[in-house]
């Protein structure tokens, strides 16, 4: 049984540690409003865009262009790991990485391109170097998107990679958080829905062609750029929940620690007691 003294430094460790989980509770709250102000901000963009081209899908009917083609036969995957820098937000990161080692297993060799330090270390962990590799901490995440997107859309016009795969967290709501896997490129038309009653019709410029070509890398980009701010977001609220329980523990321990301390110094006082009377009755004797 360990003493009180023990028990009283055990005690006062775990202090510490609930002082930080606190803290690091209040930090992931506060961050996860900003994240989602920026996310719900870039949301009418994201919705524009996906609407326009599927309407100049629909327009042109079929594109040359790469993305709207298949990729090169018996190339690798290009896979698009998607993580935070930081841990000490439960299984967040890892199951992301669960999901990449599953694409790599089912197609036999991948591309990795890495985002985010957890993502980074993980793939180097597979014996494999990562082709892109950026935190998705940094100050301009656009620019980290515009240089992502650009890789890999080289990659994929270049051969190298048959198909561009995104493996991100969505946030389902502040409690859940899920894995994601998208395949980016090549991109498939939409399956067009009769319309239940008279639509407007687009006039594009120069030419619907021409503001595809042009579109297809801009939505690449920005679909990149879209899951960086919601893996920002469910980080910090992965992070919120994992600390939350944390904190509650470290409350049960202390209590359970401090229910063992008060016994154990019962027990020596009961026994100094015992001492006592036994050599006062002894000497009695």
């Amino acid at each position: 049984m360990p003493s009180v003294r023990d028990l009283r430094d055990r005690i006062k460790s775990l202090k510490n540690t609930q002082q930080i989980t606190k803290a690091m509770k209040q930090v992931a709250a506060a961050k996860i409003r900003r994240a989602e102000i920026v996310q719900k901000q870039a949301r009418p963009y994201a919705e524009a865009i996906g609407e326009m081209l599927r309407d100049l899908i629909d327009a042109v009917g079929q594109v040359d262009h790469p993305f709207m083609r298949a990729g090169k036969e018996g190339a690798p995957a290009g896979v698009i790991v998607m993580t935070a820098d930081k841990g000490l937000a439960g299984a967040f990161n890892s199951n992301v990485i669960r999901e990449a080692e599953r694409l790599a297993k089912e197609h036999g060799g991948v591309q990795f391109y890495a985002v985010g330090n957890k993502a980074r270390n993980a793939v180097r962990r597979m014996h494999a170097e990562p082709g892109f590799a950026e935190n998705l901490s940094a100050a301009d995440k656009l620019a980290v998107a515009q240089g992502l997107a650009a890789k890999v859309s080289d990659d994929f016009v270049g051969g190298k990679i048959s198909e561009i795969v995104l493996v991100s967290s969505r946030l389902i709501s502040v409690m859940v958080q899920r894995p994601e896997v998208r395949t980016l490129v090549p991109i498939e038309a939409p399956k067009s829905e009769k319309p239940s009653g008279p639509k407007a019709e687009v006039e594009f410029a120069p030419s619907p062609e021409a503001v595809l070509t042009r579109l297809l890398p801009k939505y690449l980009e920005f679909t990149i750029f879209s899951a960086m701010l919601e893996t920002d977001a469910a980080f910090y609220s992965a992070q919120l929940i994992a600390m939350t329980n944390a904190t509650d523990n470290a409350g049960k321990l202390l209590d359970d620690l401090t229910l063992a301390m008060n016994k154990a110094r019962q027990a020596a006082i009961t026994k100094e007691m015992l001492e006592i009377v036994g050599g006062a009755e002894a000497q009695g004797g």
